[in-house]
């Protein structure tokens, strides 16, 4: 339809556009008066898993900020708890019964896994429905590499100890948890896309804490299996990851239409080592902070390095932190269209 906003779509698919496309990682959670409003009654899960909460809240940054796509709400871990493991939050998120070795491994029930997240495929109808082609919806998943260590680390770890350990000492372990993990991404993924979804997001929030040769041997592989399977959807994908310059070209050879990276690198310099590749990001999380004459400055400097490509989508090199202001998140949104009119 015409009165689509079609400015992010088009720019994954390395298109012009009549101005940069935004919006944010994190765009919807606790830095924003009405989710914190909702998490004062509800858990994360209970927000994940009830439809119409998922829906508000996905809806809440598109209803308040000039952003041009609006990203599902949900947890990465969900695929974790259809898995089979036991996940809580506390606030964080922990996992009871890690996966240590063969028998964990082979009780997981990687087969029924997607189709027991009924309640996403729900909230991406109707988040669909709901945004009425005003912004296209984004849906997402962890990335194999990053669901895995959580599994086997049982949480958020500092130095990934085990991870690396199964990998270096049971390589033939860590592959048979990696098949299963992908397996289930993919079929989560393209299930996200036959509900509704118009583009989705591979996130490998942890992909910095390898060597280059770790993620050669270890992780590319079933990235590139899972983006390969997603591809045949035909809806746009993104791969995302943070610390990832050690080995961008690598990262971005295992697949999808678009590579986000993150804030450690500039812009301009990605572009190159990319092949002009489109790109999604990288302001700096922690500069929403900062006043308006310095984001207005940070905008113009990413805006001015992309040049007059086009495959660009602005966002974040991260995602936003608790405590941003909204009116800082809000400016930088309407910087970037106002700098970028063409």
């Amino acid at each position: 339809m015409s009165r689509e906003n079609t400015r992010f779509l088009r720019a994954c698919r390395g298109l012009s556009t009549d101005a940069t496309p935004v919006w944010f990682m994190r765009q919807a959670g606790r830095y924003m008066e009405e989710y914190r409003a909702l998490r004062k009654k509800h858990s994360i899960l209970e927000l994940a898993k009830t439809p119409a909460l998922a829906c508000e809240v996905t809806l809440q940054p598109v209803n308040r900020l000039p952003v041009d796509a609006a990203i599902l709400f949900a947890d990465i871990l969900l695929p974790v708890d259809t898995l089979g493991l036991k996940l809580r939050f506390n606030p964080g998120p922990s996992i009871s019964n890690p996966v240590r070795n063969e028998r964990d491994i082979a009780r997981l029930s990687d087969g029924t896994a997607a189709a027991g997240l009924g309640y996403v495929y729900d909230a991406v109808r109707l988040i669909r429905r709901e945004l009425g082609g005003k912004a296209p919806l984004i849906g997402f998943a962890g990335a194999p590499y990053t669901i895995a260590s959580y599994m086997v680390e049982g949480g958020p770890s500092d130095h990934y100890k085990v991870v690396k350990a199964m990998m270096s000492d049971r390589p033939d372990l860590w592959d048979k948890l990696m098949r299963k993990v992908r397996r289930v991404t993919a079929e989560y993924l393209k299930r996200q896309v036959e509900a509704g979804a118009q583009a989705v997001q591979l996130f490998d929030s942890w992909i910095g804490a390898l060597t280059p040769e770790q993620y050669r041997r270890h992780v590319k592989p079933h990235s590139q299996w899972v983006l390969s399977e997603v591809a045949k959807t035909g809806v746009p994908t993104i791969t995302f990851g943070t610390g990832t310059n050690g080995f961008l070209e690598e990262f971005a050879a295992a697949g999808g239409d678009v590579v986000g990276v993150d804030w450690r690198i500039d812009l301009d310099a990605a572009r190159k080592r990319l092949r002009n590749k489109p790109v999604q990001g990288n302001l700096d999380p922690v500069l929403l902070f900062s006043s308006t004459k310095v984001l207005r400055a940070a905008v113009k400097d990413i805006l001015a390095r992309n040049g007059k490509r086009t495959g660009h989508i602005f966002n974040l090199g991260h995602g936003i932190l608790p405590g941003t202001p909204v009116e800082h998140v809000d400016y930088v949104a309407s910087c970037v269209h106002e700098l970028s009119a063409r």
